[in-house]
């Protein structure tokens, strides 16, 4: 017959077990991922430090990789009535492999500007040179292939994040997120 104290050593090691694995478990953060902090620029020339420097708490940043993902994009620009409402804070953000230089970076942006003529459009065009390896991991996406939503606020995390298409369904996600508030 086993005494009482061995029952409790087995529950007190059961329950240290439990809190320990409480605390080393994933928070949302780190689940979603975390964009990387970095500065950039508007087509506007307005300068943006992300993510501190986000214009609202709450942003929804819609996230290219790709010349033929602007359609995918342009879904969710339509698909949401972005241009229409005002209650939504968004940006595009195409993350572009960093050229490395000045000139190769004014370049892009030339070939951006060429293509977004109206003010509305280029105020909203955050383009990000870096590593799109790097870009991806610290922002818990899957790969390039994909236009990412998602939903980010002033330290970074991706409190929500959808891709490919416009969809209603993760249209609707990404409205709960964006409406709610953190505690």
């Amino acid at each position: 017959m086993k005494s009482n104290v061995s029952y409790l050593g087995a529950w007190l090691a059961a329950a240290g077990l439990a809190f320990a694995l409480a605390f080393a478990a994933p928070n949302d953060s780190s689940v979603m991922g975390r964009l990387p902090a970095f500065m950039a620029q508007t087509l506007l020339r307005q300068p943006v430090t992300v993510p501190e420097g986000l214009p609202s708490d709450r942003t929804l940043a819609l996230i290219t990789f790709k010349r033929g993902q602007r359609a995918d994009v342009e879904s969710w620009i339509q698909g949401m009535n972005l241009r229409n409402d005002p209650s939504i804070t968004w940006m595009r953000m195409p993350v572009l492999n960093d050229p490395g230089t000045l000139t190769g970076r004014s370049a892009v942006e030339d070939r951006l500007l060429q293509h977004y003529t109206a003010d509305s459009e280029r105020a909203k065009m955050v383009p990000v040179f870096t590593d799109r390896a790097s870009f991806v991991r610290s922002a818990g996406l899957a790969s390039t292939d994909q236009v990412y939503a998602v939903v980010v606020n002033r330290q970074g995390e991706v409190l929500a994040r959808v891709e490919g298409q416009f969809d209603a369904d993760k249209a609707q996600t990404l409205r709960e997120t964006l409406r709610s508030q953190s505690f």
